[in-house]
């Protein structure tokens, strides 16, 4: 099902701040008005199915992704958690898409969830891609209420994301000893029909286990798997194990693809005695040059120690990134030198007491990566959380952040979205509020803490990034999805 509505702007925010060191404001990328996508709730009149102890935030939007068609850039795909519950996942996911640029957006749903017409209590970590065919790929974690049984979905679209195909299932479990999580798509950018499946899938020593209390235990083990799909999506290969599950977890799988065809397989891993050990804490790599039939032993970018994101009004806890393992990592590749950039939270900076945003490349398809550096440019200690980065075709780069560098005593947390972009591959960094003014924090859902997702979207129409985000709204309306343009 589809739906056309009307779209709703509001003051962009232009060459805003420009706070690296040696660089004029002139030079700040120009940001263009904020645009909502997505609208009040398509599921108000369903139930959800068991709650399992959770309470449900209705007309609530968080966790997007975005992907702009290379084969039609004016047409923008995204994708959201509609309706957060507290105890995890959400009634369902709605793509929010344009075809005009984003002058206009439609929102479809793709059966993820019984909301949506779907087998499964809730749905979340949506992810989209877009191959060189324009053919649209959507995944979804589908799980039962009670996380006892979890899958992974996948759904495609020729149309630009007006409607999407039945999901096939890739893999789903009814089992306590194995949950699967944060799956992620990449369409294959030189091979159309062709499309990469990646996430973890956790293991646990005990059928009587709580799943809650084992994520942090010693114990807890989580091996990435992948499935791929060659005839665009009509089918998809068995799930494989690519990585190894002795005394290692993952969780953030992400592959990019190099020009030469090198698959690239990011993710946050920890090991030895357990996750929350902040010693055994690593962003990582995999290679595999032959389209993922065998892959290399894992390639430590970086290790990553990281702080709690907490209000620092009443210490509430901000549920982002760092929260799920340690960090959540994001990666981009340029499509024309090959080079590739990693991002994450990371509390080296800050000697620890709060997270930056730290940014690794390498020129060599994964095989040794630069010491992080410090890229938001933050200008108070303050948190700055959630990065993603994106590559344009001319090499510019882009790295979008929340930070909460407005905020005061005053109650609420002001919060606030920013980009920085460099045009010498990295060397250095100007920094541009997207948000023309600051969000409360404390209205979005709260699910281990304010959650306005453990990722966000950013991707690039060659001209321009497209970031697409989440920000806050009002008590009856907590969240909405917004994008814009922001042009180097």
């Amino acid at each position: 099902m589809g739906k056309l509505w009307r779209s709703l702007s509001i003051l962009g925010c232009a060459a805003c701040l420009a706070l690296v060191a040696g660089t004029s404001a002139a030079s700040a990328a120009t940001v263009g008005p904020l645009t909502q996508v997505s609208g009040l709730s398509p599921f108000t009149s369903c139930s959800g199915g068991p709650t399992a102890g959770g309470t449900n935030f209705p007309n609530s939007e968080v966790e997007p992704s975005v992907a702009v068609n290379p084969a039609q850039p004016s047409n923008i795909v995204g994708a959201f958690q509609q309706d957060r519950w507290s105890n995890g996942g959400a009634q369902g996911l709605v793509s929010g898409s344009s075809l005009l640029s984003g002058a206009s957006w439609f929102e479809s749903t793709a059966a993820f969830s019984t909301c949506e017409g779907g087998a499964y209590d809730r749905a979340s970590d949506p992810w989209v891609s877009v191959g060189p065919d324009g053919r649209a790929y959507w995944v979804s974690l589908s799980a039962s209420a009670d996380e006892l049984t979890s899958a992974v979905l996948a759904s495609t679209s020729t149309n630009g994301g007006q409607s999407w195909s039945a999901p096939a299932t890739i893999i789903s479990e009814t089992t306590p000893l194995h949950f699967n999580d944060k799956e992620s798509v990449t369409a294959d950018p030189n091979t159309p029909g062709t499309a990469y499946v990646v996430w973890d899938r956790s293991q646990f020593p005990s059928d009587s286990a709580s799943l809650n209390g084992l994520i942090h235990s010693f114990a807890f083990r989580g091996a990435p798997y992948l499935s791929k799909t060659t005839d665009g999506g009509a089918t998809w290969s068995a799930p494989q194990q690519i990585g190894p599950n002795q005394n290692i977890f993952t969780i953030g799988n992400q592959i990019a693809v190099e020009p030469d065809g090198t698959l690239v397989d990011v993710f946050h891993f920890g090991k030895g005695s357990g996750r929350d050990n902040p010693n055994a804490s690593f962003t990582g790599v995999m290679r595999s040059t032959d389209g993922g039939q065998h892959w290399g032993p894992p390639i430590v970018v970086s290790n990553n120690p990281v702080a709690n994101d907490v209000d620092p009004d009443n210490g509430v806890p901000m549920r982002t990134g760092a929260d799920v393992g340690g960090g959540i990592p994001d990666i981009a590749v340029d499509p024309g030198t090959g080079k590739l950039y990693v991002v994450w939270e990371d509390s080296r900076f800050s000697g620890g007491s709060h997270n930056d945003i730290a940014l690794s490349t390498s020129t060599d398809d994964g095989r040794s990566w630069s010491m992080p550096v410090k890229v938001n440019q933050t200008p108070v200690p303050v948190e700055a959380f959630t990065p993603m980065v994106d590559v344009m075709a001319n090499g510019d780069v882009g790295v979008t952040y929340y930070d909460i560098r407005n905020n005061t005593t005053a109650p609420g947390l002001p919060t606030d979205y920013f980009i920085v972009t460099s045009t010498d591959n990295g060397a250095t960094w100007t920094e541009s509020r997207i948000t023309p003014t600051s969000f409360d924090d404390t209205l979005a859902p709260n699910s281990r803490g304010y959650f306005l997702g453990d990722y966000q979207g950013l991707s690039n129409d060659g001209t321009s990034f497209r970031p697409y985000f989440v920000q806050t709204n009002s008590a009856s309306d907590p969240t909405n999805v917004w994008t814009t343009t922001v042009t180097p």
